[in-house]
C-alpha cells in the first residue's frame, strides 16, 4: 500500500476565456501531529509515539475498531481489506531506527519532500516563504509549522492558497477539546428530561359536555 498521495488542484481565472491557470500540488501523507487525535482515541494503545516523535500503529495490538479513522481530521488512516486493522504512513520507522531517511524523501528528485531536524526544516521553509513573498506571491504560507494546528505537524507544508483549497482543515481539534462542551449539553438535556418526568405540566379538566372553561357549567336561554 502506498500511503503518500499527490493531490492535484487545477485553478482558472474567473474571466470567460479562463486566460490564467494554476496547478497546485501537495504530496499528502500522515502529518504525525504533536497532539495526534488518533493516538488519543485508540482504545488498545496500538497507536504510539516513537522516539523520533512520529506516530506509529503497532499492528498486533490493533483491534480494527476504526476510532482512529473517525478522529483523524486529514483522512489518512485506512483499514486493510486483508488484515482488517488500521494502517497509515509509518514515517519509515524501520529505516529511521537504522539511521536512514524516509524512502519518499530520499527518492524525491526535486527535494520538494525534505527530511531532517524539524527546527532546521522550519527555518528553511520560512526563508522560502519570504522569497515567494518578495516575488509577489503573497498567498504563500506554511501549514502546521507552528503550534496552531494540533500543536504542530511533524510533516508540515508550504501552501500557495488557503488550506481548504487543498482539503486541509484550518482549525482541527483533538477529541478531548470537545468533551467538556459535549458533556455539559448531555447533562443539561438529561436534567431537562428528568424535570419533565418529575414535574409534568398540569392538564385542564374539560369537564362534562356543555361545560365552560375549567369545568364551569353553562346554561343557555336563561338570564
Amino acid at each position: 500500500m502506498n500511503w503518500r498521495h499527490v493531490k492535484f488542484i487545477e485553478q482558472f481565472s474567473p474571466d470567460p476565456d479562463r486566460k490564467q491557470a494554476a496547478w497546485l500540488m501537495m504530496s499528502d501523507v500522515c502529518k504525525h501531529c504533536v497532539h495526534a487525535p488518533c493516538l488519543e482515541v485508540c482504545p488498545t494503545g496500538a497507536i504510539m509515539r516513537t522516539e523520533f516523535d512520529t506516530v506509529y500503529i503497532q499492528e498486533p495490538a490493533c483491534n480494527g475498531c476504526r476510532d482512529c479513522i473517525t478522529a483523524c481530521p486529514f483522512g489518512v488512516i485506512h483499514v486493510s481489506e486483508t488484515k482488517h486493522i488500521a494502517q497509515k504512513c509509518t514515517f519509515c520507522y524501520d529505516r529511521l531506527k537504522v539511521g536512514l531517511s524516509p524512502a519518499c524523501a530520499q527518492a524525491c528528485p526535486t527535494q520538494s519532500i525534505r527530511f531532517g531536524p524539524i527546527n532546521r526544516l522550519k527555518q528553511q521553509a520560512r526563508e522560502r516563504v519570504q522569497q515567494l513573498h518578495a516575488r509577489g506571491q503573497s498567498q504563500a504560507r506554511l501549514y502546521g509549522a507552528d503550534d496552531q494546528v494540533l500543536g504542530g505537524l511533524n510533516s508540515f507544508y508550504l501552501l500557495m492558497d488557503e488550506p481548504e483549497v487543498y482539503g486541509l482543515p484550518s482549525h482541527p481539534k483533538v477529541p478531548s477539546q470537545t468533551v467538556l462542551a459535549s458533556t455539559f449539553w448531555s447533562a443539561f438535556t438529561g436534567l431537562l428530561v428528568a424535570l419533565g418526568v418529575l414535574f409534568p405540566l398540569p392538564r385542564t379538566d374539560p369537564g362534562p359536555p356543555g361545560a365552560g372553561p375549567a369545568g364551569v357549567s353553562r346554561s343557555e336561554g336563561h338570564p
